[in-house]
């Protein structure tokens, strides 16, 4: 055929490139072997947006091939941390929270303020950020907001995850992992490339960790964690311009959760659990279950001087959360939360081909989730007694001889709070960025990019409880007292609101050859607004006081005292100004380089920037203590700087480092007069990130037992980070190192690593509610061994 068959040279290119790549990893090296690699030079991938690689392009950004994240031991997204420069992820909880952090950006909880694209597929709720690595080839960081590209919470960078293609690999991986605190991990996938035209991969996984803490009350390890899933992939080239990717993975997870051990009070008075600080203690289960189906169809049609594609994603997710809501042992509280998401997406981009004057990406976007939420809390007997009965006692008057006495029975056992709530999403934006290339110099180019995005959202709410009581007055001799009756709180309705963005970019960069340039840019990004569901508990606990005294009100007893007891009455804001919380808001001012130099041995990639953050998102406990809310807080900013370093030393040696320094203050976040947070620094938000690293590749003589033997070393470390806004309690700059032992022959390895071998003690996570403090210590010293194969 005469015709050159574009898609199927560029996939046989590409296949061609990784298996020299995967010789390389088995001993057999290249000509240049002292010159440090471009991942993306070697793994072909398509996006639909951008026009050149990552280092061709004025952005800050880390990459990481599927060597580098095997030697970091990285398995899923929370790995990443301190891996990347300014990038803090913090491994606490559970797979339901994944809270990713960027240059003093991020979210704890609701919408992410890091986005996560998965072949070309974006995942919309970060309840599903957390899945398992079997097969991805490469992970892509690019920090600073992608706004213009990548819309709706991007405002703190962007992760893209590339799993495997079936016409790059071929043939059937198995991989095993046994390791202390039983552990064991077992995948096995199969690549098969049919014909020039066709390829497809199919594969298994499944985990066990038998965790790392232990609940004192029952003497259980609290965090166990069984999985299992698979991914089926299928590319078809039907026409020589034209191809069909097809995706669909499917992941079940059973996590036990939640291990936050007491650190005592925080309000000044005098410790009343000193027996507990320092253990895990629930009486009621904690838990994550998660049923999770992602499927992606991507559609490329190569023109003549530009390529049309489409990326249709299907995302659906159902889980259950359990939570012992007071973490202690004592019977206060649960909250058990089930979500049943369905997102169906769809982007169409238009770009140019590379290699003109003009570069230019225009695109369209859209996506609809529907999002139900069932979240009952449920107060226990304890919770009863103290949150509710001596809640509602504490409005009357004490102490005071002369004023009667007053006293509330609550004759509930216990008190469900049902709550169920529609918040569906719907989003649609159109952009356009355009590069011009050699503009007045040879190697000068101006960016420019606008995005218009529209969001509507609204929540459908039914929520309430009642309430049976008795009720004492006494007034000298005189008293009365009514029992059985009965308060109803009820709150059935529905609010909506919708927001429009611009979302520009600019970014002028010199490049003097296709390795070295420096950039300077300036973009905006944000965050979508949304609901405050589990605001309703407050709500209900303030609407409940008031359906008591109407109901005493009604009472033929207590008529007469109708108008005193009006009194007891509290004000109520409406549902709206409760629980709508406004988009987040930053502008990105950056400059940067991307450098290879001593003949390749050596790359670099230097940027600082200032970020200016509107209306910045904050998580907080609601003032009952009954659950998590997002608050707007003003204005923050960031200023900071990252650097990422990269050399073949020599055909054997090879060192890596990177660092990350974000220096993030709130600049007008004043709630009160008592409550002044200033010049605080921005929760969460490590002051420091850094990696070092290096391999060591020991060749052995040719017909040996082993092709080589690869020791490999890390050490990254993060902080000072502040857990909360008063900045009243801190985890120091800490770090951790990790190792690996490599046994290679042919295309089989054994692996031996430690992770945290020095066996540092750290805090992973920190929070205070109802005036106590809990955290999350850091997983400790653990060893293990794998086994990869590929036949």
């Amino acid at each position: 055929m005469k015709k050159h068959k574009i898609l199927t040279g560029l996939m046989l290119a590409s296949a061609s490139a990784a298996a020299a790549t995967n010789n390389n990893a088995n001993g057999t090296l290249p000509g240049d072997t002292t010159k440090v690699i471009d991942i993306e030079e070697v793994v072909v991938i398509a996006t639909p947006k951008e026009n050149s690689r990552l280092r061709q392009q004025p952005v800050s950004a880390t990459s990481l091939s599927q060597e580098d994240m095997r030697n970091n031991a990285v398995t899923s997204v929370k790995s990443l941390s301190a891996l990347v420069p300014n990038l803090f992820i913090p491994d606490y909880g559970s797979k339901l929270t994944t809270s990713v952090y960027i240059r003093g950006i991020g979210s704890r909880i609701n919408t992410p303020a890091i986005g996560l694209y998965v072949d070309n597929i974006p995942f919309i709720d970060k309840s599903a950020f957390d899945f398992n690595y079997a097969d991805v080839e490469r992970i892509d960081v690019m920090r600073g907001p992608q706004g213009t590209l990548y819309g709706r919470n991007t405002m703190g960078g962007l992760i893209r995850v590339f799993t495997k293609s079936p016409f790059t690999y071929q043939g059937t991986d198995l991989r095993l992992s046994a390791a202390t605190y039983n552990n064991y991990q077992a995948s096995l996938t199969h690549y098969h490339r049919i014909s020039t035209q066709f390829a497809f991969s199919a594969g298994a996984f499944y985990s066990h960790k038998g965790g790392f803490f232990k609940n004192d009350f029952n003497g259980k390890r609290i965090d166990t964690d069984n999985e299992f899933g698979g991914r089926i992939r299928a590319i078809w080239l039907p026409t020589e311009n034209l191809k069909l990717d097809f995706t669909v993975n499917y992941e079940y997870t059973n996590q036990g959760g939640y291990p936050y051990e007491y650190t005592g009070r925080t309000d000044g008075e005098t410790e009343d659990r000193a027996g507990y600080i320092g253990s895990i203690s629930y009486n009621n289960d904690c838990g994550y279950r998660r049923n999770l189906v992602n499927s992606g169809v991507n559609l490329e049609y190569q023109g003549r001087n530009f390529t049309l594609s489409s990326a249709t994603g299907f995302q659906y997710l159902y889980d259950r959360m359990d939570l012992d809501q007071d973490f202690t042992e004592q019977d206060i509280y649960t909250i058990m939360q089930k979500q049943n998401s369905k997102t169906l997406s769809e982007e169409i981009v238009m770009k140019s081909k590379p290699g003109s004057r003009w570069q230019w990406t225009t695109g369209v976007s859209g996506f609809y989730q529907w999002l139900d939420t069932d979240a009952p809390v449920t107060f226990r007997p304890d919770g009863v007694k103290t949150m509710i009965e001596d809640n509602a006692n504490s409005m009357f008057p004490s102490g005071n001889p002369a004023a009667p006495t007053m006293h509330l029975t609550v004759n509930n056992s216990t008190l469900p709070v049902p709550g169920r709530f529609e918040t569906p999403v719907l989003n649609g934006a159109v952009y356009h960025q355009s590069t011009l290339n050699d503009l007045f110099v040879d190697g000068l180019s101006l960016t420019v990019g606008l995005r218009l995005d529209y969001e509507k959202i609204k929540m459908h709410y039914d929520s309430g409880t009642d309430m049976d009581f008795d009720f004492l007055f006494g007034m000298g001799p005189m008293h009365i007292t009514s029992e059985n009756l009965h308060a109803i709180s009820s709150f059935i309705g529905e609010e909506s609101a919708d927001y429009t963005q611009l979302l520009p970019k600019f970014a002028l960069e010199y490049a003097w050859n296709p390795q070295n340039n420096v950039y300077a840019s300036v973009t905006k990004g944000y965050r979508s607004g949304g609901y405050n569901i589990q605001m309703f508990s407050d709500l209900i606990q303030g609407s409940l006081r008031n359906a008591m005294i109407d109901a005493l009100a009604a009472d033929p007893n207590f008529k007469r005292f109708a108008s005193m007891l009006e009194n007891f009455k509290t004000g109520s804001a409406s549902i709206r100004e409760a629980t709508l919380y406004k988009p987040e808001y930053s502008w990105n001012y950056e400059i940067g380089t991307h450098l290879t130099l001593f003949g390749g041995k050596l790359q670099a990639d230097l940027a600082a920037f200032y970020m200016d953050t509107r209306d910045q998102q904050i998580s907080r406990f609601a003032d009952s203590g009954l659950g998590r809310i997002t608050v707007n807080a003003g204005k923050s900013r960031s200023i900071g700087a990252e650097a990422s370093l990269r050399s073949q030393i020599t055909d054997a040696l090879s060192l890596y480092g990177s660092y990350g320094y974000t220096y993030a203050t709130f600049t007008d976040y004043t709630l009160s007069d008592t409550e002044d947070y200033n010049g605080n620094y921005v929760p969460f938000v490590p002051k420091h990130t850094f990696t070092a690293g290096g391999q060591y590749v020991f060749r052995l003589r040719k017909g040996a037992w082993l092709d080589n033997i690869t020791v490999n070393a890390n050490y990254r470390a993060a902080g000072r980070i502040y857990w909360t806004e008063q900045n009243n309690a801190s985890q120091p700059l800490y770090g951790i190192l990790n190792g690996r032992v490599s046994l290679n022959k042919g295309n089989g390895q054994v692996g031996f690593w430690i992770n945290n071998a020095l066996n540092k003690d750290y805090q992973a996570f920190y929070f205070e509610t109802m005036n106590r403090g809990f955290a999350q210590q850091g997983r400790p010293l653990q060893f293990g061994i794998d086994l990869k194969c590929r036949f």
